[in-house]
């Protein structure tokens, strides 16, 4: 019977795209999905009514994300000739899923290195507004949900232990064991704050579209709660796995940075708590990768996936560096260019004031403030949300760029007394350059958080910073240069 179906579709196709679990049929006016009558241990399609039912869910899930892509459900029926069609009057052998047809060439998949730094920074945020925007799951997420995952891993995982090496996929099993005890009190207080969402599931470069410059989610899990009633976070570490595996560890940094900020205007601070468990996160996610690649007979890729799933879960070691300077010395880009390279992956949390005022202030970031933000009790109350953020990022275990202008010496200090509660190395970076230099980069900014203008850089000149103890750099010259002296010179494509 699903050969007879598979037939129908694929003589009104000009392509046809296989799965395990499902056939997609390209013809020149729509895609349309059926699946295979198939049963594994995480997904059963073994009847129609199961296949009815993971179709419906398919096209109200990725309604969230991509109402334009998934179009209508259509039964497949029987005429009274014995030939098939769709939503006739005869009865009803499989279900068909229509959606528009789009160009495959556009899915990141296809291009992870089209990931400039704005685009980047728009797929974190999007993806901070799809959770804040999902279902909660009260019942989903937590200790429970990462462990049947973990487990399901290494039963496969060791099912696959002559080719991709006994040795190697014990020791990663050992090491998650481990770090899933470290932090699965985290993982449930997540799930008991609101954290345990319903979630994409699979999120990963080939499932997001890129239409108009805008990123679109689709294919989202629908077959089974267990794998998409989960932590937020979990959901985002596919595309940061995905993205540092790529060697585009710029633009996961850029991702993870743009979504923290976005997620904290949802959930507050305590969104960087959870960074704890990214390495965990990031690790499942790479050893689910490498048993697909092995059972697809892509054992070389399957063997990094697992290397790289070992290595998320001993992370370099945290740090703090604060990054200072008057206004329009490039500190925000100083610190992109940089922050890829330090800690665990996919690197350091950028934290800047220009983005925790406009938090604070409940405004976009993009949105110009009022001078009344910028007086100095509203400085004072922008420095502390800096200094308990990073301190709640360095428990996490996670390095931390600050980025601001510390022309107060009493802040320069804070940062250094942060570093020192958390048991933290600590660095700090002056920057500075010619005034006539500052005043052009300020007037050719465009779509940054800051709001300074060229008169917030007179009255920063005409103060005093006081003795400056950190190292100074003149960055009249090229960043990069900087950042490469630095110990790295990676950076989101500009």
């Amino acid at each position: 019977m699903t050969q007879d179906i598979s037939a129908w579709f694929a003589g009104r196709a000009d392509k046809v795209i296989e799965t395990s679990c499902a056939r997609v049929f390209l013809t020149p006016e729509a895609a349309f999905k059926i699946k295979r009558p198939v049963a594994f241990g995480f997904l059963d399609f073994s009847t129609v009514e199961k296949r009815r039912w993971a179709l419906e869910r398919e096209l109200a899930f990725n309604a969230a994300t991509a109402p334009d892509i998934y179009r209508a459900m259509h039964a497949v029926t029987r005429t009274p000739e014995g030939g098939l069609t769709l939503d006739g009057d005869g009865p009803v052998v499989d279900y068909a899923l229509e959606m528009r047809r789009f160009d495959e060439t556009a899915v990141l998949g296809a291009q992870p290195d089209a990931i400039d730094a704005s685009l980047a920074e728009t797929l974190g945020r999007t993806v901070a507004d799809v959770h804040a925007a999902a279902p909660l799951r009260p019942d989903g997420g937590g200790g429970a949900a990462l462990k049947y995952t973990l487990d399901s891993n290494a039963e496969v995982l060791r099912g696959l232990a002559r080719p991709l090496g006994a040795e190697a996929v014990e020791a990663l099993i050992a090491a998650v064991d481990v770090v899933f005890r470290q932090q699965e009190e985290l993982l449930n207080r997540r799930a008991r704050a609101g954290f345990a969402r319903r979630c994409h599931g699979d999120l990963h470069l080939g499932n997001i579209l890129l239409e108009a410059g805008r990123p679109i989610l689709f294919d989202c899990i629908e077959f089974n709660d267990r794998l998409s009633d989960i932590d937020v976070q979990y959901d985002l570490a596919f595309l940061l796995m995905d993205l540092a595996f790529r060697d585009r560890r710029d633009a996961a940094n850029r991702v993870l940075n743009a979504y923290l900020d976005q997620a904290g205007r949802h959930f507050g601070a305590a969104v960087v708590e959870g960074l704890a468990a990214l390495p965990l996160m990031m690790a499942a996610r790479a050893a689910v990768r490498a048993h697909v690649c092995a059972h697809a007979g892509e054992v070389e890729t399957g063997r990094a996936y697992l290397a790289a799933a070992l290595a998320h879960l001993s992370p370099a070691p945290a740090r703090l560096v604060a990054v200072g300077g008057l206004s329009g010395t490039g500190k925000s880009t100083f610190a992109r260019l940089i922050a890829p390279g330090l800690g665990g992956a996919p690197g350091a949390l950028v934290l800047r004031t220009d983005e925790i005022r406009k938090q604070l202030a409940g405004r976009p970031t993009g949105e110009r403030l009022p001078a009344a933000a910028y007086a100095p009790e509203r400085q004072a109350q922008v420095y502390e949300a800096l200094f308990d953020m990073a301190a709640r990022s360095l428990a996490a275990g996670r390095a931390v760029i600050l980025d601001a202008t510390f022309i107060q010496p009493r802040f320069r200090r804070r940062a250094e007394d942060v570093a020192r509660q958390a048991g933290v190395g600590f660095e700090g970076l002056w920057l500075e350059a010619p005034p006539e230099i500052l005043r052009a980069r300020i007037e050719g900014r465009a779509g940054d958080a800051s709001d300074a203008t060229a008169a917030t850089l007179e009255a920063q000149l005409a103060e005093d910073p006081g003795p400056i103890a950190w190292t100074r750099r003149d960055v009249s010259g090229s960043l990069g240069a900087l950042a490469a002296d630095f110990g790295t010179g990676e950076g989101v494509q500009d």
